[in-house]
């Protein structure tokens, strides 16, 4: 197993650590359908259906936000895609990416605490679960970013970025630097380092827990892995500093 694969498998653990689980999110499948419907916003599912093949066709980047995926043709947004609307982030990815390919994976496959279910991948570089109910913190999807551009249905290249327009394939020496030590995780030794940065912060849960249980959690939002001070996977949500178990 490569060091880059681990760093891929350790950001399917922290995602899941949050308490989500992984269902088969077939696109017009009932528990996917079911889920969407308990919550997708309304205006997120009426803006994507206004969106004609002929705006998407022109998307030449999706941005990978903290509680979104935001499609843009140069710095025009063509649509956004709620994280909270499984239905809605399938279909789009589906209109402008072609089919995915899927993975069926056992309990523990994915790394530590990866449920069963299906993995959804789009040319390598966008992997979506969807999630059989929201999450305690929201959000019904998780997502993975893990190459800087994607091939889409029409023939041209999707850049894909995350806040700032940072890139897998990015150096972030300077941003770890002077990042707070609340918004960084170290992983690794001197010999392979790895950093966890929070790019934007998102998903404050929903409830009402007390403090205890917040710093369990950490801080939550989209985050970038490195293999030392290089970007190797994008990901929301992810949180960082989180002490709570599977």
């Amino acid at each position: 197993m490569t060091f880059r694969t681990v760093l891929a498998l350790s950001a399917a653990a922290l995602a899941f650590a949050a308490g989500s689980v992984v269902v088969d999110g077939t696109t017009g499948s009932g528990a996917l359908s079911a889920a969407a419907a308990e919550v997708a916003p309304e205006s997120s599912a009426h803006d994507a259906a206004r969106v004609t093949t002929a705006k998407l066709k022109r998307v030449d980047s999706i941005e990978l936000d903290a509680e979104s995926l935001v499609f843009r043709r140069g710095s025009k947004t063509v649509v956004e895609a709620s994280m909270r609307d499984s239905r809605t982030t399938v279909s789009l990815l589906n209109r402008l990416l072609g089919t995915p390919s899927r993975t069926q994976t056992a309990e523990g496959d994915g790394g530590a605490c990866f449920p069963s279910g299906t993995t959804y991948t789009w040319g390598g570089a966008v992997r979506v679960a969807a999630l059989t109910t929201p999450a305690p913190a929201g959000n019904a999807v998780e997502i993975r970013v893990l190459r800087d551009a994607v091939s889409s249905r029409f023939g041209g290249d999707v850049e894909l970025t995350g806040p700032d327009g940072v890139q897998v394939g990015d150096d972030l020496s300077d941003e770890i630097a002077d990042a707070p030590k609340s918004e960084r995780v170290s992983f690794g030794s001197d010999d392979a380092k790895a950093w966890q940065l929070l790019l934007e912060s998102g998903w404050a849960p929903a409830d009402d827990r007390d403090a205890a249980d917040d710093d369990d959690s950490g801080t939550n939002g989209v985050s970038a892995l490195t293999d030392d001070t290089t970007v190797t996977v994008l990901g929301s949500p992810m949180p960082v500093h989180a002490q709570r178990s599977c």
